[in-house]
């Protein structure tokens, strides 16, 4: 390759031939640039961002001949083991069983404890004024990856100095009495997985649905909030789910179907309330006793 020409003669060649009325801006698009070849070859790539492939079976010099590393005999290097093989005999798992089963109706909540949201609020990432929702929580970073439901949690109660309205899926005794302690509220609703994934990308309301009456302090009141969303919040189906909502010891939303002195169950009768109908027992009559054989 030839040599690359020297920039000072380079420069002074052109600013001969050239005007002086360039500006020196447009010097960089006049002159071209070269760079010598020792430049292009030693190029090369990060340390650790390539890695040779090993070539097996090449010889003992390259210390991966002959067994290619795999030692000898045996079924290693013949081929893959599962990690549960024990020499062709029965396996462990007939032998002595398994333990345990797979609950398909467990929900998994994401944790959320008191001590966390007054953080956020006392960083001015959670507005205490306002309803603090699922949506709120997702936004501002407090609970990620939630899947089925929030539940709140006691853990730092003692920290709590703000009055709070949070809408949650699930919350404990103690976290209850020390949100409300503080001059607060709190209210448990139904959702599901889609519903979350809807109320976080805001296609959902995240508090009202068709059974709801929910009015916490600090709210939106402008009319029937739920047609300025394409999806409505669902409602439970299960008994299981009425139950827990209906409950008035979880401040459910459905509390409000309760009666006066009932429970919130509904397959057991709240005692008092069922009317009890005596059967009538068939007196015998002197023909029947008469007419008996024996």
């Amino acid at each position: 390759m030839p040599p690359a020409i020297k920039s000072a003669l380079r420069v002074s060649y052109l600013s001969a031939s050239l005007p002086c009325r360039t500006s020196p801006v447009f010097l960089p698009f006049l002159y071209p640039q070269q760079r010598s070849a020792s430049i292009l070859s030693a190029i090369s790539d990060n340390a650790g961002a390539y890695h040779k492939k090993i070539r097996r079976g090449r010889g003992p010099s390259s210390g991966k001949g002959k067994t290619s590393g795999r030692g000898h005999g045996g079924q290693k290097q013949h081929g893959k083991v599962p990690r549960d093989f024990t020499g062709g005999q029965t396996p462990d798992h007939i032998v002595h069983g398994t333990r345990g089963f797979n609950n398909v109706f467990s929900l998994e909540m994401r944790p959320l404890n008191l001590e966390r949201v007054q953080s956020w609020v006392n960083q001015g990432r959670l507005n205490p004024s306002r309803p603090i929702t699922i949506r709120e929580l997702a936004k501002s970073r407090c609970v990620s990856q939630v899947k089925d439901g929030v539940k709140l949690l006691a853990k730092g109660s003692e920290t709590l100095t703000s009055p709070l309205h949070i809408v949650a899926s699930r919350a404990s005794a103690s976290a209850i009495a020390a949100v409300e302690a503080a001059g607060g509220s709190v209210t448990t609703r139904y959702y599901t997985s889609k519903s979350i994934r809807n109320i976080i990308k805001g296609r959902t309301d995240p508090i009202h649905s068709l059974q709801s009456q929910i009015t916490i302090p600090g709210q939106q009141q402008e009319g029937d909030r739920r047609k300025e969303y394409p999806f409505r919040l669902p409602d439970p189906a299960s008994r299981k789910d009425i139950e827990y909502y209906r409950d008035p010891a979880h401040r459910g939303y459905l509390n409000y179907q309760l009666e006066e002195g009932h429970g919130p169950s509904l397959f057991f009768k709240t005692p008092g309330t069922g009317k009890f109908v005596a059967k009538a027992v068939k007196k015998r009559t002197a023909s029947a006793v008469e007419n008996r054989i024996w």
